[in-house]
């Protein structure tokens, strides 16, 4: 009989995770001269400012991209007064910096912030016209780079920044600072924190070393902050503390359903809200857009299971005007479903827009860009990548990743859920709420730890849910009762029946009263 997991036994696993990290505290960070063209960039925008020349930044549609629009602008306006943002409409523009987008603007230098590194065209046509673009961006490069004045990406080839997986929001937090420095600025970089945060953890970022730092710091910020969107989101929502979950699962759908039910512009300027009556009322909006988000994303969700080919090692599935506001959700939760890669496209007559998004440790980009001669359009990063192609060759470029992914060894395919072993009822406690809390934030690369137990007894069971699509069961273990709450359960189980549970540990704080709760991931 294996021994049983002990509160000590998962204090030592878990710190091992971070056992290489380098930078722990806010004086170990990277410093921006460490960005390839970082300096020549300050000093172009500096030398912007000195001569009064139009500024504008193009952003993106997503959390990040907001984002990063947001804290550049920010800060930017604080020295000029000639500073303009766009942030391109998914379903006009589509993504990132183009000729059309450059047609519109007035201005002498253009910077991009979470976009920019595959924008070979809008590069030429800036130059054309005798404007400067300076690209920040975090994606994956091609290996021909954009001919602009500068570019801003760790994962260019001989950039030297030491970590490369960030997010489009650190690399314009970076710019600001260097610009900061460039202009002699006593601006404290800090203040844009709380934000900060929210794009690392929204972009699915790795939660280790340097983004872990943020991620942490920007907890400790949201929760003291006295930014008006965050006010309002903390009254509208009735939350006296945001935990770390309260990224993923409430301020990003929030953030990002402005982006993909009409325009990103709304979520904008909810960050820029100056007050809170104002941030209420676009936080109003958004609520309601964020609901019509979640019907559409259900019915296409359910939709696109008719077409899935279970057989396959990844799912390509596709329709006729898909709403593509939602396919990387329904990319995400056939993912999920199906523990394996996922791409929905959306086809508007001849082109087919599609989300992929991946699981455990296949690279979906390069998966991709093997197909990159028949792809009209695609970029991204390992785990999440966008694309478009002519709708004729749908069938062939199915036929063609299923073929490449079938090659990949199985054990990429291993979720990112870490089951760390069975563990002992009775060291579920306050004191492990605590441990597993101080190992937050949890997600990329930093999974929520799992744990099972064998042969609970069920004591009680109830459904829940306004469609009784949630399950409570009580169970007993070892003489332990435990609470247990099985989301959008797919097994029934029966009052005195044994069964073995994975599940992770939550704080379960009702009405002031906190118990640990076992969110469980599967029942056997």
């Amino acid at each position: 009989m294996s021994k049983l997991l002990t509160k000590e036994d998962i204090k030592n696993i878990l710190s091992q995770r971070f056992e290489d990290d380098r930078f722990s505290t806010l004086s170990s960070l990277p410093t921006p001269d460490m960005f390839k063209d970082m300096q020549k960039a300050a000093k172009r925008v500096a030398k912007a400012v000195y001569n009064n020349e139009k500024i504008t930044i193009v952003g993106d549609y997503d959390v990040d991209g907001v984002v990063s629009s947001f804290i550049l602008s920010d800060f930017l306006e604080r020295v000029s007064d000639k500073v303009d943002v766009v942030i391109p409409d998914r379903f006009k523009d589509g993504y990132g910096i183009s000729k059309d987008i450059i047609e519109d603007i007035d201005a002498s230098l253009i910077i991009t912030v979470d976009n920019g590194i595959s924008s070979l065209e809008a590069a030429e046509v800036c130059k054309s016209k005798g404007i400067d673009l300076i690209i920040t961006d975090h994606h994956t490069p091609a290996e021909m780079l954009p001919d602009a004045f500068a570019i801003i990406n760790p994962k260019q080839k001989d950039c030297p920044f030491p970590y490369k997986e960030i997010c489009g929001a650190q690399v314009a937090w970076y710019f600001a600072g260097a610009i900061k420095q460039e202009l002699g600025l006593k601006i404290n970089m800090l203040e844009y924190v709380d934000l900060l945060g929210i794009a690392i953890v929204a972009d699915m970022m790795e939660l280790k070393d340097l983004n872990r730092l943020l991620v942490k710091k920007s907890l400790v910020a949201i929760n003291s902050s006295k930014r008006a969107s965050i006010l309002a989101i903390k009254s509208k929502f009735a939350k006296t503390v945001f935990r770390s979950e309260d990224i993923s699962f409430l301020f990003s759908p929030l953030l990002n359903s402005a982006g993909r039910m009409e325009s990103a512009v709304k979520a904008f300027k909810f960050l820029k809200a100056k007050s809170l009556d104002e941030a209420l009322r676009l936080l109003d909006e958004i609520v309601l857009l964020n609901e019509k988000r979640k019907a559409i994303e259900k019915e296409l969700f359910e939709i696109s299971l008719k077409s899935v080919d279970e057989s396959k090692d990844i799912v390509v599935v596709w329709g006729e005007g898909w709403h593509e506001g939602v396919i990387g959700i329904v990319a995400a939760k056939l993912a999920r479903r199906f523990e394996k890669p996922a791409i929905v496209f959306s086809i508007n007559e001849d082109i087919a827009k599609g989300s992929a998004r991946s699981v455990g440790e296949v690279d979906i980009l390069e998966i991709i860009s093997r197909e990159k001669e028949n792809i009209l359009h695609y970029g991204g990063h390992k785990g999440a990548a966008g694309l478009s192609l002519n709708v004729k060759d749908l069938p062939s470029f199915k036929k063609s990743v299923e073929n490449s992914v079938s090659l990949l060894k199985k054990e990429l395919f291993v979720s990112s859920k870490d089951v760390l072993g069975e563990i002992d009822p009775k060291e579920i406690d306050f004191e492990l709420l605590d441990i597993l809390e101080f190992f937050e934030p949890y997600g990329y690369k930093n999974p929520k730890p799992c744990f099972f137990i064998k042969n609970a007894t069920v004591k009680k069971e109830r459904i829940l849910g306004k469609e009784k699509n949630h399950q409570k069961i009580i169970v007993e273990s070892k003489n332990q009762i435990l609470e247990s709450i099985n989301f959008n359960y797919k097994t029934k189980v029966d009052i005195g029946s044994n069964i073995d549970m994975i599940f992770t540990i939550s704080k379960n704080d009702y009405r002031g009263y906190i118990t640990p709760q076992l969110m469980v991931e599967k029942i056997v």
